[in-house]
């Protein structure tokens, strides 16, 4: 069951609190839980969308859509992220919909790419993505390439 309710935001419409939540929970994952020493806050998050999973008040699940050509030619959905006391409830899943839904929105019939940490990639394939590429190691981890057909 999915109860969270969900937010897209653009940065424009952002409220510090938001932005302060999205960025925690990030850190918290990607740097503390995972002990991955890498530059978080990338200079990207101003041209992209962000999607917001919210339980009450607790930022519980997030990803952000970047625009075709930021990081890759293909719109890409990136910092997939749920917070470990919300793990396997379906949110990683419910998230990553909404953002192919609202990429294929934003940018109709185009493909679209993640680079997912290499363990992830077969729930990936269950969301119609499909590797690209070799195994590659980026801030330590695993990861791989992977694209939707538009």
């Amino acid at each position: 069951m999915n109860d969270l309710r969900w937010q897209w935001y653009g940065w424009s419409e952002m409220s510090a609190d938001v932005l302060h939540a999205f960025l925690r929970l990030r850190s918290n994952v990607f740097v503390v839980e995972q002990n991955c020493v890498f530059h978080e806050v990338d200079g990207l998050d101003p041209k992209c969308d962000h999607l917001c999973g919210w339980l009450g008040g607790e930022l519980v699940a997030y990803l952000r859509l970047l625009p075709p050509g930021l990081k890759s030619p293909e719109a890409a959905l990136g910092r997939v992220v749920v917070a470990a006391a919300h793990r396997r409830k379906g949110h990683s899943r419910a998230a990553v919909s909404r953002g192919l839904t609202r990429t294929a929105e934003r940018y109709p019939g185009k493909p679209i790419r993640i680079q997912a940490q290499a363990h992830l990639g077969p729930f990936y394939e269950t969301l119609g993505f499909s590797r690209v590429g070799a195994e590659y190691v980026e801030d330590g981890i695993p990861h791989v390439d992977m694209v939707k057909k538009g």
